[in-house]
């Protein structure tokens, strides 16, 4: 017990400090406690004096967290360094005492392409790191299959070359930006103080603080026409509040596990889904927590094998949806609601945005692709996409507002490329809409496709007014199945080469949204190609030209 002039002194402290000045206080007490040190002749620095963020990125996030990152450092007195992947040498990997790592996952389990380079010479080289100190923040996606993995490849590769974790991986899902903080103050506060195994149980999920709008459906049309093989809804959301949102944002929904599978699991498996079952500190409905709150569908190979240890059936190493678990390997009752703690969280899925805040009052529209496949002989649905696209008007749907700051339209008087093939319009209908609505006086020209222009050319009534208005200065459109010789977006850009290379030269911004592979990287390519027809660089020259300015943010890309 203190005496009472320091307890005094202690609570005068608390009442005048920040709560991040509270999280250091309390850092730096455990700092001593643990190191043994007395008060007297105690000098102990938490902070580390000098340390290095390290990013690779995408779509921008990772290099927006280095620069958060970085501030909160100086903030705390240390000398921090930020370096891109594409620009550091792997190399100097041995000159590091303290590193701190945030890298994306892209497509496949694979590092983004500005840290491809970085990350395959890491792989390659023999390096002696028994110096190095890191930690790593991963960003990803745990609806896709290898979640993150190219953070913990990275991990493990530094581990293996003898640095000395310091933390955990912290791994982040599309809704990082709260854990992502939390784990960095730890690092932060526990940096040459406690052990990685120490400060495991330390890192924890922060909730989310973002905002839950709850609205109601206005409309729900296909836009393909009679003969498509597509379904492309079109969905306007109206609420009783205004939407706080920025063309280039995304809609957060949460999708719910199907009741009619619910209840087939529940028969085979012979388990009330009225049971009560704890899940985070409070007592659920089984029928409740499978529906809203676990993922059912696609099962990781480890969670696999965690259900056949409980069911002592041997299953092959593969992936596979609970009920064709249950179906194909039977599980007692107490046993299957011992491998429901091994299920993981369900996560959001997010749809751009394809309205302007400018243009609608409470209100805002997305585009959905229902996302068909087929498992052996089975023609399944996206779980979201199926949920949206099945919504009748007036029914009720709750979602958040995703921010992306990383694609964002540049000002009223700057000319813009939008390349928008498929559901990637749906980012383009938005900037098209403020650009109207704004009266913005920079160029504007669209390149759109899809496979037929009868059956698939979304919002064609608008894109032809816009374009007979003005607003739209050139549009070209290009359908992949209206002849033998399919025809992409890339094609078209390449077909008005010296123009498209006339409007990079005078500044014009490229956004670029749709799928990631092989869509934007046929694009990059193709604009690469535009450089070197058209600017007298050599090869290497136009495609660093081109790097040059994706790093300055002319090019801005959305893509899955």
């Amino acid at each position: 017990m203190l005496p009472e002039v320091k307890m005094r002194a202690l609570n005068d402290l608390v009442q005048k400090s920040s709560k991040e000045e509270l999280i250091w206080i309390n850092g730096y007490l455990s700092a001593l406690v643990m190191s043994g040190l007395s008060k007297e002749g105690s000098n102990v620095n938490i902070i580390p004096k000098k340390f290095t963020i390290l990013y690779g990125t995408d779509t921008g996030n990772s290099k927006k967290l280095a620069i958060e990152f970085s501030a909160l450092g100086k903030k705390e007195s240390a000398k921090v360094k930020v370096a891109a992947m594409d620009t550091y040498k792997v190399d100097d990997l041995v000159n590091e005492n303290n590193l701190c790592i945030i890298m994306s996952t892209h497509g496949d389990g694979d590092p983004p392409p500005t840290a491809k380079k970085f990350f395959d010479q890491l792989m390659a080289k023999e390096l002696t790191l028994s110096k190095l100190e890191f930690s790593i923040l991963a960003l990803g996606d745990s609806s896709y299959p290898y979640f993150c993995k190219a953070g913990e490849d990275v991990h493990h590769r530094l581990t293996a070359l003898g640095g000395k974790a310091i933390l955990p991986i912290q791994k982040c899902d599309v809704d990082y930006e709260a854990d992502a903080t939390y784990w960095f103050k730890n690092y932060l506060k526990s940096f040459k103080t406690e052990s990685a195994n120490e400060v495991e149980g330390a890192i924890k999920k922060v909730g989310s603080s973002k905002k839950i709008y709850t609205g109601t459906i206005k409309s729900n049309i296909n836009l393909n026409g009679r003969g498509s093989n597509k379904r492309t809804h079109h969905i306007e959301i109206k609420t009783t509040e205004p939407v706080i949102y920025e063309s280039g944002d995304a809609l957060g929904i949460l999708p719910k596990n199907k009741k009619p599978v619910l209840e087939e699991i529940f028969e085979i498996v012979k388990i009330d889904p009225n049971l009560s079952i704890p899940y985070k500190g409070e007592s659920h409905t089984l029928i409740r927590l499978l529906t809203n709150k676990l993922n059912i569908n696609y099962l990781k190979e480890s969670q696999i094998q965690k259900y056949s240890t409980l069911c002592d059936q041997k299953i092959p190493n593969v992936k596979m949806d609970l009920y064709d678990l249950v179906r194909i390997y039977p599980i007692k009752p107490l046993e299957f609601v011992e491998f429901i703690s091994y299920l993981n969280d369900m996560t959001p899925r997010l749809y751009s945005v394809c309205s302007s805040p400018n243009a609608r009052e409470n209100e805002v529209h997305i585009l959905v692709g229902k996302n068909a496949f087929r498992v052996d002989e089975d023609k399944r649905y996206g779980l979201c996409s199926d949920m949206l696209c099945d919504l009748d008007e007036n029914g009720i749907l709750e979602f958040y507002i995703h921010k992306n700051k990383s694609f964002r339209l540049p000002s009223e008087d700057t000319n813009i490329i939008l390349i928008g093939p498929g559901t990637g319009m749906a980012p383009m209908r938005s900037f098209i809409e403020e650009r109207d609505n704004t009266g913005a006086t920079g160029k504007n020209w669209l390149f759109f496709g899809e496979q037929h222009f009868i059956s698939d050319f979304f919002y064609q009534t608008e894109i032809q007014q816009y374009a007979a208005t003005g607003l739209l200065n050139k549009v070209d459109l290009a359908w992949s199945r209206e002849n033998s010789k399919k025809t992409y977006v890339q094609h078209k850009m390449l077909e008005h080469s010296q123009e498209f290379y006339d409007w990079i030269k005078n500044g014009a911004h490229i956004f670029v949204s749709g799928t990631r592979s092989p869509m934007s990287e046929d694009v990059e390519k193709a604009i690469v190609e535009i450089i070197y027809k058209h600017s007298g660089k050599s090869a290497p020259e136009s495609e660093e030209y081109w790097n040059e300015l994706k790093e300055s943010g002319i090019y801005k890309a959305d893509v899955y």
